[in-house]
């Protein structure tokens, strides 16, 4: 006879038949409470880093566009010239138009701003059958844009016997954002003066020796602090 015996197992004794307790309330606190640390700095960083991308891609374009304009103008500064009698080309007669350096100081909307107005050989060209070196006048000129009424400085070239645009318009967009532009010029005596005029006054006939540019751009992530830029151009006719 075969008999089968029956261990019945205490379940306290049985660590297979233990039930998990889980995890307690004050145990699932702490974890949000790390979770909540953890995912605050990552996004603290991720912030961080795209407003300092953000930053430096707007100070780039800043530089951009202000080493554009200054050298633009440069140029265009060195290669002006004073004629005696200012001729329309194919012509005997005089253009009683012709200004041959003007340099005024403006204010629009409380910021201050320079127009400038001058002879130059700096012609730009788009096409290969017209030469470089080509007779135009050229014009500087300041407008406002938008809310905040910051500035634009504008290009205008006109050669010599074209039609002139009305004034201060027309010409090419050289930079925005400008709280500011000045120019300064400078007389054979190195004497700076605030405007410029070769048909009257003192300055009469003459093109100032140096002309100083002083630009500044506003900086949106600190008003207080805008970028500023100078430079200064020796005209090869000046004096």
């Amino acid at each position: 006879m075969i008999k089968s015996t029956i261990k019945i197992m205490n379940p306290k004794t049985n660590p297979k038949s233990r039930v998990s307790p889980g995890f307690t309330l004050v145990e699932v606190l702490i974890a949000i409470f790390i979770f909540a640390l953890i995912a605050s700095a990552i996004f603290t960083a991720y912030t961080g880093t795209f407003r300092i991308i953000d930053e430096s891609e707007s100070r780039a374009d800043i530089y951009e566009m202000a080493g554009v304009a200054l050298e633009r103008i440069s140029e265009d500064l060195e290669s002006a010239y004073f004629s005696n009698m200012a001729q329309i080309p194919g012509s005997d007669k005089a253009n009683p138009e012709m200004v041959l350096f003007v340099g005024e100081k403006k204010e629009i909307g409380g910021r201050s701003c320079g127009a400038l107005r001058f002879l130059s050989l700096a012609h730009l060209t788009f096409s290969e059958e017209e030469p470089v070196a080509k007779p135009t006048e050229i014009v500087y000129y300041a407008a406002t844009k938008g809310e905040e009424g910051l500035l634009e400085l504008y290009r205008s070239d006109t050669p010599l016997g074209y039609e002139r645009p009305d004034s201060e318009s027309g010409g090419l967009l050289l930079c925005e954002g400008l709280l500011s532009i000045d120019f300064t010029y400078y007389d054979s005596d190195g004497e700076p003066h605030e405007t410029w005029d070769s048909g009257e006054g003192e300055s009469k006939g003459k093109l100032p020796l140096r002309v100083s540019i002083s630009m500044k751009f506003a900086d949106s992530t600190n008003p207080d602090t805008p970028y500023k830029f100078t430079t200064g151009v020796a005209l090869p006719m000046g004096g």
